[in-house]
């Protein structure tokens, strides 16, 4: 389903960040995030793709396993997924009717005028971590939804955590450095409990490392703790605490998602043994995984990706780099959201191509095309406003040469649409 009423009344009342809410719901819920392990997953980029990936290995492994993610590209049952397939409409229909009955039972006299006392966020997690519960999953791979130290999700008592990347991005919520950045994320740090960290840029390390040491967590980083490297014709090779993996064959595209395979692989390692993938897992899974929208390839010389911000853009350019001459993208069809930073994501991709189109689609936090194009008029490239996605992507692909659409999980889902994907 594209949204739900229960969940389109919630969002008016947008987020309001904190966890004792959420807390006290789940207790009056039976505590259902108690029920399996859980790895939790926090970053800027590449969270998604780490979850999808231990995910992979899991199943892979024989488990049943839920994997809770945001934001979805095109349908809201993305975000809950058992075993690799998505909650049913059905399923969610109900579960959603189920939580508001449940939510006005806890609250009492107190639901009125508070929008429910709950938000689109925490209602969708409770929903995950029931659906989870009552599926019986063996682990929970669970993503943060905004920063870590109040998201809805640091509720719950993990097994292990991740701290994949930290960029400049969510700046009003997270703080405009990267070192208060990375405290925010760093706040699912549990005491005692394992927390793997991606190769994040010294000020950002610097944080992590203080605090992973104040909480007596063991902190999992590279290249001390693991490392993982990319040889061409020979795949991936990882190193870790207990195996050595070599000729690794990743199905994502884009060297950044090497060291997302890299905290995967970490990740999963710290659960215990009865849990843990084994070589022959880890190598399936890490064959198989998928994950839309993230440099997919959705038609013949049309790319994907999410990429929404600095570090997002800067990863995308480097694998635009790589790529021959003549497979390189000459268009971007370029859609934000209000509230990014246009000129970042323009500055790191515009260098890369012949000509940037601007555009937007239909969801209500979609930067306009022409708003867009005047954020991006010292581009070393011609920049023109093509409006809605419905008659941009058409203009695109009438231009000479390979398609790259990035900017936003809203653009490309609805790229994903128009394709039928």
């Amino acid at each position: 389903m594209r949204t739900h009423p229960i969940l389109t009344e919630l969002a008016l009342f947008g987020q309001r960040l904190g966890l004792e809410r959420m807390a006290s719901f789940l207790r009056w819920l039976g505590d259902p995030q108690l029920d399996a392990p859980i790895l939790h997953v926090a970053g800027t980029n590449g969270k998604g793709s780490v979850v999808r990936m231990a995910g992979a290995m899991l199943r892979a492994q024989g488990l049943r396993v839920g994997e809770y993610t945001s934001p979805h590209l095109q349908r809201v049952n993305e975000r809950i997924v058992v075993d690799g397939e998505e909650i049913s409409d059905d399923a969610l229909s109900a579960l959603l009717a189920q939580l508001v009955s449940a939510r006005d039972a806890w609250l009492g006299p107190a639901s009125g005028g508070t929008g429910g006392g709950l938000t689109y966020f925490e209602v969708m997690t409770a929903a995950a971590l029931l659906h989870f519960s009552r599926e019986e999953v063996d682990v929970i791979v669970l993503e943060v939804g905004l920063g870590g130290r109040l998201d809805a999700t640091n509720v719950v008592k993990p097994a292990a955590t991740a701290i994949v990347s930290v960029g400049l991005d969510h700046t009003e919520q997270l703080g405009q450095a990267l070192g208060s950045i990375a405290a925010e994320k760093a706040g699912i740090i549990k005491p005692g409990i394992p927390v793997v960290v991606g190769p994040l840029v010294h000020s950002a390390m610097r944080v992590v490392r203080s605090i992973a040491a104040e909480r007596n967590a063991p902190m999992l980083a590279p290249p001390q703790s693991w490392d993982i490297e990319e040889r061409r014709e020979q795949g991936l090779c990882f190193r870790g605490p207990d195996r050595w993996l070599d000729c690794l064959d990743l199905r994502l595209v884009g060297g950044h998602q090497a060291w997302n395979a890299g905290v995967a692989l970490a990740l999963v390692g710290c659960l215990s043994k009865d849990l843990r993938p084994d070589d022959a897992a880890c190598r399936a899974g890490l064959s198989s995984v998928h994950h839309a929208g993230r440099l997919e390839q959705v038609a013949p010389e049309i790319w994907v990706d999410c990429a929404h911000n600095a570090d997002g853009a800067e990863q995308l350019a480097s694998w635009l780099r790589e790529l021959p001459d003549d497979a390189r993208p000459t268009t971007l069809l370029l859609g934000m959201s209000s509230g990014k930073d246009p000129r970042s994501v323009g500055r790191a991709l515009a260098p890369m191509v012949d000509r940037v189109l601007t555009t937007h689609c239909a969801h209500p936090r979609a930067m306009s095309a022409g708003v867009l194009a005047t954020h991006l008029v010292d581009l070393p490239c011609p920049v023109l406003p093509a409006g809605p996605i419905e008659e941009a992507l058409q203009i695109a692909r009438d231009q000479r040469g390979p398609l790259l659409v990035a900017g936003s999980v809203f653009l490309a889902g609805a790229v994903r649409d128009l394709l039928g994907r």
